[in-house]
């Protein structure tokens, strides 16, 4: 557990918390805290699934300014690696990961909840890319990830324009999957991945491996990508116990095997 980022499981759930009043800038110890919390989450079996959340006000406002503001171009260039990297983590959690979204995702805020799997997005909630009103732009997978996830279009205006969009244009776009009010937002992320804590967890992760890693290559390497990923479920116990299951016409156990 970290000073600013908690790791927590129940019911086979697993939380990120981020916790760094008043708004969760994210500087360079949360970052870091960030991704050992990434990689707890990707090495406890225990975990099914990640709910992403930065509490009940405000899920995460950006980068501290103020740290970022002394740096120079040398100090950057060594550690922007790194704050990419602690996003990426997150990214690559071998599960499905969700983020909750209350008050702002803006700046690394909103490329946090970029790296998820889905986000969950508070009906008051502001979500956007400001970087440009500083001179700089997004460096920890906004440009990529949005683009990706939106369109290059819809990245373009949003990233040049450094706007915000509340949450129902954000649905609109693709940028939010489900919009609630924002007592329940944690309550509804919760609820978006408990139907994957019984699940065959490797044929998850193989899943979430082919459609990320899919989207880097070509219709045929993409193809021969999948190809290797199915067969290599084959080595399962789940498996084998999902389509003994289906024979049987019973509701398959699965253990993650």
């Amino acid at each position: 557990m970290g000073e600013f980022v908690r790791l927590e499981v129940s019911g086979g759930i697993g939380t990120i918390r981020l916790e760094r009043p008043p708004m969760n800038a994210l500087n360079a110890q949360v970052q870091e805290e960030l991704r050992a919390a990434a990689a707890g989450a990707a090495a406890d079996d225990g975990m099914r699934a990640v709910v992403v959340y930065g509490g009940a006000k405000v899920f995460a406002a950006g980068a501290d300014i103020k740290e970022m503001a002394a740096m120079s171009y040398v100090d950057m260039a060594a550690r922007a690696g790194a704050l990419s990297g602690a996003f990426d983590a997150v990214a690559r959690i071998p599960k499905p990961v969700v983020a909750a979204v209350t008050g702002y995702a803006l700046g690394g805020g909103c490329e946090l909840a970029l790296a998820c799997d889905w986000r969950v997005v508070a009906e008051d909630a502001k979500l956007g890319q400001p970087e440009i009103k500083l001179g700089i732009i997004p460096g920890a997978g906004g440009t990529q990830r949005l683009a990706r996830l939106v369109g290059p279009a819809r990245a373009k205006d949003l990233v040049m324009s450094g706007r915000m969009v509340d949450a129902a244009e954000a649905l609109r776009i693709g940028l939010a999957d489900r919009v609630v009010p924002a007592a329940a937002v944690y309550d509804e992320a919760v609820a978006l991945v408990r139907q994957y804590v019984d699940g065959p967890a490797q044929a998850l992760r193989a899943a979430k491996l082919a459609i990320d890693g899919g989207l880097d290559r070509d219709l045929a390497g993409g193809l021969a990508w999948e190809s290797q990923l199915f067969a290599a479920l084959f080595a399962t116990e789940d498996r084998a116990e999902g389509m003994a299951a289906f024979v049987a016409k019973r509701k398959p156990t699965f253990t993650g095997r």
